[in-house]
């Protein structure tokens, strides 16, 4: 009877748990208020020249890209994420190395929150990150012609850190400026490349970091111009309080897809930076070809 008894009470128990548990009631999505995309590239070249006349020298190249964002929008609260990552090396039968010609890992993050309902404009705090994945060399021939190298640069060598608060106009997620007046941006560097009476991207010998405040504005602007082409534009300008606030750096990017197919697309990329702390004049990079592309998230579902 006691058996019975207990055996009752515990069914009993149990019914009322289960009309009770949470897991039963109406849950809140938080997921939809996430949206992801992404786009892995990898773009192959491989030239091979036997008596050509013409000239030319036998080559291998290979370029990894990755362009992911991840977005949150709700109540007011806007959080933009992008990574952009690549990498890529050349050796040619000539050269003694393997040389990158591509090698970058970057980080944005802008978030913000709606002035009032229904409007643009937004205040705003942003992070940007900037580095490279492996060792970078400057090439030298010695006396003989052989080719040597010595290292220059490496993963977080330099590094760059930039944040602040600020305010943001965002028509969509293609289209959204920001402009952070108080931005503190780090340079972090390995001491040991240091040289005396010089500074390594504006790091003087001996010390590992350097500290700026200053002005950052950014730009980031999207369009489809024909079916199946989109551009990417995005821009960064910093200006330095503390020194020759007049030497505005500048990042710009443009990246050009051309889909073929779901799978196959012509890629340009282009990039130019102007910062006369690691060089007085316009780096520039471009990397063109068609490449295999896969992509995940939202872009996945298109």
């Amino acid at each position: 009877m006691k058996k019975l008894a207990l055996t009752l009470f515990l069914m009993a128990g149990l019914t009322a748990w289960s009309q009770t548990n949470p897991s039963d009631a109406p849950v809140t999505d938080t997921i939809k208020h996430w949206k992801s995309k992404g786009n892995f590239s990898a773009l192959f070249n491989q030239s091979t020249f036997d008596n050509w006349l013409a000239g030319g020298e036998n080559n291998i190249s290979g370029t990894l890209g990755l362009n992911y964002d991840i977005n949150y929008n709700k109540d007011g609260w806007n959080w933009d994420n992008k990574i952009m990552a690549s990498y890529g090396v050349v050796k040619t039968r000539t050269s003694s190395f393997a040389k990158k010609t591509d090698d970058r890992l970057e980080i944005n993050s802008l978030l913000g929150r709606q002035m009032k309902t229904g409007s643009r404009w937004f205040y705003s705090a942003f992070m940007n990150f900037r580095t490279q994945f492996t060792k970078g060399y400057n090439y030298t021939k010695d006396a003989n012609g052989a080719e040597q190298r010595e290292e220059y640069t490496n993963f977080f060598s330099p590094a760059y850190l930039s944040f602040g608060p600020g305010v943001m106009y965002k028509k969509d997620d293609n289209f959204k400026f920001n402009i952070a007046p108080a931005t503190s941006k780090l340079t972090f560097v390995d001491a040991a490349f240091t040289l005396p009476n010089e500074a390594y991207f504006g790091v003087e010998e001996g010390e590992s970091m350097r500290y700026e405040l200053g002005m950052n504005a950014s730009l980031y602007y999207k369009v489809g111009i024909v079916a199946n082409v989109s551009l990417e534009n995005i821009l960064n300008l910093y200006s330095n309080y503390l020194e020759d606030p007049q030497n505005v750096d500048i990042d710009y990017q443009l990246n050009i897809v051309m889909k073929i197919n779901k799978y196959l697309a012509t890629n340009i990329s282009f990039q130019t930076i102007y910062d006369d702390n690691a060089f007085r004049g316009f780096q520039v990079r471009q990397v063109f070809g068609v490449s295999f592309n896969y992509g995940f998230g939202d872009a996945a579902k298109k």
